[in-house]
């Protein structure tokens, strides 16, 4: 006879998810109760807190585990992939201690809700099925709608949270729609189950459809073409750490999601959705490639670059092979790193009468800052793919795996593309080194940025000397979904 308490379900898999979930809610009680402004300290307590929830996650090494009835699932690619959103959102909170200060955003929840996105983050990452997917999902989305509108004094900031919030509800109604329909025509919302019903047999029209929609949601989190319309926008708009936060963590829990949904719940019918893939992946670096050409807005200019380099990771999904996943999580490690850096030099670009964002206003900086401006132009050289660069090594993982998968085509406009994107960060390069000097910004970087900016060049300079860690890391991931 079954007791309560034998029906209770283990909850050693999520550990992670509690401590972090309870550690945020504490964190929120204290900032309610401090009199003076705790937002520092509760910013570097949230950065504690992903350490030892990073800590958690190690601490569970090879284990295979799922509970609350298979809904929630741990293996070595989970854990490569929440690790990697909780750097992201790390760096994210280090990166906003002084600017949230400097802009009049001094409030406490602003951390705490990076920590719960964060959570909503690897809640994804473990989803086993449609609905621990679909409440991960607006988990994080949730949380950095309020984020992109925090700035409540500027309108830009207040319009960034709107568009983001509409469209995002759209994306939320589309994944919903596909779910439904994925559940009628296999009678399940457990990944393994939705695999076993497909089958070897033709998948039937309907069961297409749902994959279509869900494959649309997720493009929108990951700003992939054609549902990317958002990005620009929102990145603009919304104050400069919450953007270095969306180039970041969300896209690595999203496709790392992606590639969960794909390889678990439909391996059955990889040709149809690898042809969706490879047209979303060409579409974004193509678009990624052009449309950040004519831009003079920064921020507008890192995220078509997103778009770019989303369209680039996709390319390792449309292998469908181990090494193709391991390039997905090699390419959005270095990724992170890379972006953490450039939004670094973003956030210190002030003057007395605030905030710039144009790129002309980084003219002379290689003579008022000449090593901020020699990291800076090491990143962009290396988002442009440039060798031995770590940029470099993420592209070649990729279109390595596209290339021994026969994709061919999609390598060569790949590698096309990324010679044309090549134009727009050696321009910044270009104005950096060449251009007529403009005022030089007003103080000195701060400390946090200093050091997120000069470990994410450490990173990106000798990642070539000593890879062995992460390439090795990224194949047991590949390995535990794809064996």
């Amino acid at each position: 006879m079954e007791t309560a308490a034998s029906t209770l379900p283990a909850f050693g898999p999520v550990l992670p998810e509690i401590v972090l979930a309870v550690g945020a809610m504490l964190l929120l009680l204290l900032g309610v109760f401090r009199k003076e402004s705790p937002t520092r300290g509760i910013s570097y307590a949230v950065v504690a807190l992903f350490v030892l929830v990073a800590v958690l996650v190690l601490g569970q090494g090879d284990i295979r585990e799922s509970t609350f009835g298979g809904m929630f699932a741990i293996d070595p690619f989970t854990r490569f992939a929440k690790l990697l959103v909780l750097l992201g959102a790390a760096l994210a909170v280090v990166m906003s201690v002084t600017f949230i200060r400097r802009e009049n955003m001094d409030r406490f929840e602003f951390p705490i809700l990076i920590a719960l996105a964060a959570l909503g983050m690897i809640m994804m990452v473990s989803a086993n099925s449609l609905i621990a997917l679909y409440l991960g999902l607006e988990l994080q989305s949730l949380s950095i709608y309020v984020i992109a509108a925090f700035n409540r004094d500027s309108a830009k900031s207040s319009e960034a949270g709107l568009k983001y919030f509409v469209l995002g509800a759209l994306s939320s109604g589309l994944l919903l729609y596909g779910s439904s329909l994925v559940y009628g025509f296999t009678g399940s919302v457990d990944f393994q189950v939705i695999a076993s019903a497909i089958g070897s047999d033709k998948p039937s029209i309907g069961l297409i459809f749902g994959l279509v929609f869900i494959l649309a949601a997720l493009a929108f989190k990951v700003s992939a073409v054609p549902f990317h319309m958002w990005t620009p926008d929102v990145y603009e708009g919304a104050p400069t750490p919450v953007t270095a936060f969306m180039a970041g963590a969300p896209k690595v829990a999203a496709m790392a999601l992606t590639v969960r949904v794909l390889f678990t719940a439909f391996p059955g019918i990889t040709p149809e959705w690898k042809q969706i893939v490879v047209f979303v992946s060409i579409a974004s670096m193509i678009l990624g490639a052009f449309a950040a050409i004519g831009q003079s807005n920064i921020k507008r200019l890192m995220a078509y670059s997103s778009i770019g380099h989303m369209g680039y990771v996709l390319v390792g999904v449309a292998a469908g092979t181990a090494d193709g996943i391991r390039g997905v999580l090699i390419y959005l490690a270095i990724y992170v790193v890379m972006n953490a850096g450039v939004f670094c030099v973003i956030l210190a670009m002030r003057r007395p009468e605030g905030q710039v964002e144009r790129v002309e206003d980084l003219a002379g900086l290689s003579r008022s800052r000449p090593m901020v401006a020699f990291i800076l132009a090491m990143l962009m050289f290396s988002l442009a793919g440039i060798p031995p660069l770590a940029g470099f090594f993420a592209k070649f993982y990729v279109f390595m795996a596209a290339i021994q998968a026969g994709l061919y085509t999609l390598s060569v406009i790949g590698v096309l593309s990324s010679v044309v994107g090549a134009y727009y960060y050696l321009r910044i390069v270009k104005v950096m080194y060449f251009d007529e000097p403009a005022p030089a910004f007003e103080t000195p970087m701060a400390r946090e940025l200093s050091v997120v900016l000069g470990l994410s060049g450490l990173f990106t300079l000798f990642f070539f000397i000593y890879p062995a860690p992460l390439i090795a890391g990224a194949q047991a991931a590949a390995a535990a979904l794809l064996p």
